[in-house]
Order: C-alpha cells, then sequence, then structure tokens
C-alpha cells in the first residue's frame, strides 16, 4: 500500500512511495542502503525533508535518516565536534552553545539534519558549514566502505558540494565533524546584525538576534509548508552589477573574492512585484519573497510552475537567472526543474 509522504517533507506535499525504513544508527543505515543498493531496488535517502519538492510519487523505498549522536574532544585551540547525520540541525546549533562552544550561531533555525548540511554547504547571515567542517564521513555505495573526506576534497562552493556532483546517489553521509575554534570572532556582517557592534556581544545574543529575523520573515513549516528560501542569491558579474546599479540605486550587492557580486534574490523577486503571485495551491510569500508556499492542497507541478514563472519574470526585469536550492524529486528520483 503506498505510503503518504506528506508528513515527511516540510513542503507537505502528498506524494507517497512504495515504503519508508526509518534507520536510528549508523550500522542499520549502512545495511538498509546495502540491501537496497545489491537488490537495484529505487531509494531515497532522505532528512528533514526540507529541502525536496516531490512532484510524482516514489517508486522505491525512502530511507529516513534518524541517527542521533554528538562526541566533543577538544586540543589546545578548537573544540572538535563529530556529529551523526541524523541530527536535527538547529537542536545541534542549540546543543553547541549551551556548551560554550561558538561559531555556528548564525545559522540558526536553517531547517533539516546534520547529514544534508554539507551537500547544500548550507549557509546565512554571513557564514557557511565549510568554514567550520573539517570532514565528512561517507558510505559509498559501490565499494560498500566508509570514507572520510576531509573538507578540501569536499569542493564546497556556494550551496554546492562534491556530494552534488561526483558523489550523487553514489553516497550516503553518515557523520559531519565541526573544528570550532576557542578564541571566537563574532561575524556581524550581514545587515540584521551589524547593529550588534561592540565587544560585549555574545554568540546567544546573536543566535536570539537570528532566530527573531528568521520568525518575522519565514513561515513556519508546521502552519504553512515551505523549504525555507527557494532560490539561490545569484552571482553576476560586477559590470552587469554597475549597470543594474544605474537602473536600480537600491540594488544592494556583496563583492566575492573572484571579483563577481553576489545579489539578493529576494530583492529581486520582489522589485518584480512578485509578493501573492500564485500558481493553484502556491505562492510567493507575502512576507519574505524567497519563499515559496503551500497554501493548501498545492502540487509539487504548482510548486515548480511558480517557481519558472517568478524565474522568467525576473529574467525579464533584470537578465538574471535564478536558480532553485531544494531538489526536485519525481518517480524515479531527482530531476531538473
Amino acid at each position: 500500500m503506498p505510503i503518504s509522504l506528506a508528513p515527511h517533507n516540510t513542503l507537505a506535499l502528498s506524494q507517497c512511495c512504495d515504503a519508508i525504513v526509518e534507520v536510528d544508527s549508523k550500522q542499520q543505515l549502512i545495511s538498509v542502503v546495502s540491501e537496497l543498493v545489491s537488490e537495484s531496488k529505487p531509494m531515497m535517502i532522505l532528512g528533514g525533508g526540507s529541502n525536496v519538492v516531490f512532484t510524482d510519487d516514489f517508486s522505491g523505498t525512502i530511507v529516513k535518516v534518524l541517527t542521533k549522536g554528538i562526541k566533543v574532544v577538544e586540543d589546545e585551540f578548537n573544540f572538535i565536534v563529530s556529529v551523526q547525520a541524523g541530527e536535527n540541525w538547529h537542536d545541534f546549533v542549540e546543543y553547541c552553545l549551551e556548551n560554550g562552544i561558538n561559531g555556528l550561531e548564525n545559522l540558526a533555525l536553517i531547517p533539516g539534519t546534520v547529514g544534508a548540511a554539507p551537500i547544500q554547504n548550507i549557509g546565512a547571515y554571513g557564514v557557511e558549514i565549510d568554514n567550520f567542517c573539517s570532514q565528512v564521513e561517507y558510505f559509498d555505495y559501490k565499494t560498500s566502505q566508509l570514507i572520510t573526506l576531509v573538507a578540501d576534497q569536499c569542493q564546497f562552493g556556494y550551496r554546492d558540494s562534491i556530494f552534488k556532483h561526483q558523489l550523487k546517489d553514489k553516497a550516503v553521509i553518515t557523520e559531519v565533524e565541526f573544528r570550532l575554534p576557542k578564541l571566537w570572532t563574532p561575524n556581524l556582517e550581514y545587515g540584521p546584525l551589524k547593529h550588534l557592534q561592540g565587544d560585549s556581544v555574545s554568540a546567544q545574543t546573536i543566535f536570539e538576534t537570528v532566530c527573531d529575523v528568521r520568525q518575522s520573515k519565514l513561515p513556519d513549516p508546521k502552519v504553512l509548508g515551505n523549504v525555507g528560501s527557494f532560490f539561490k542569491n545569484p552571482i553576476i558579474s560586477a559590470k552587469q552589477y554597475l549597470e543594474l546599479l544605474t537602473k536600480f540605486s537600491d540594488l544592494v550587492g556583496y563583492a566575492q573574492s573572484d571579483g563577481t557580486i553576489k545579489i539578493a534574490a529576494g530583492w529581486l523577486i520582489d522589485e518584480a512585484n512578485l509578493k501573492g503571485f500564485t500558481v493553484g495551491g502556491a505562492a510567493v510569500h507575502t512576507k519574505q519573497a524567497l519563499v515559496l508556499v503551500n497554501l493548501g492542497g498545492a502540487t509539487g507541478h504548482d510548486i515548480c510552475q511558480l517557481a519558472h514563472g517568478v524565474m522568467d519574470k525576473v529574467y525579464d526585469k533584470f537578465n538574471i537567472n535564478l536558480e532553485p536550492e531544494p531538489r526536485i524529486i519525481g518517480s524515479q528520483g531527482e530531476v531538473d526543474i
């Protein structure tokens, strides 16, 4: 009998799958994945379901990773924190703060699991996990071995990593290690945090500020289905940025190390007057244009059509291509939007 995926994705899309297997230990995860691979059965690894759009019923087994465990060791200069893949990301950030381990506070309230974080190289408010991720352990489907990559081998980029390319559909992340300096330096570069200047600012204050900002702009997926930010912030040439500034003087850009400029996708969507724009049961959120929401009864196809509409209108107005962040999942696995 088909099993509903609605409780297992934060967009609350009511597609189904053939079976769901929940695994709560690393060994069980390896065993289940090995069996499905050996039998050539369609399989999808799922963490918190906060970065997926199901467009069709999935013809296979969902392996839901619920592994738990956090281990902390330290040397003279760093806390070295090893985390099992199924740990909730926000809970992990809270755990670190409660234990005097600072550095991840800017990444509060990002939905999903620790194991999914390196795939997307999640980031917010001036911090990405590659700033602190020291290594990633994964189970290789082909060799049936646990393999560890140090940070440089993970090929981290903006919302990108080796797990979205060479290791896509070939590996499942089992554990992530973070190296967090004991000598903590606050990162206050991002707009909503700039007012927190001074030597007295604490990691807890940054954490609470980030939580307040996110909660004021981003809808609770338990109330209004969403996957958080739906589009990546586009990176354009300095020349194009300067040309746009002549027409849109309030366009904010962030210079990158290679001379390109990152701009806010949310600003582009808002400037295109797309807040509240709907397709079927899906809509651009009225408070944060970067978020697409399920108003109730939306399908994955509604979400994708809405995304295409946003992408087309932004391109028409700014000559900039927006790229979706979440994975689009069809009946056999990931597909293009």
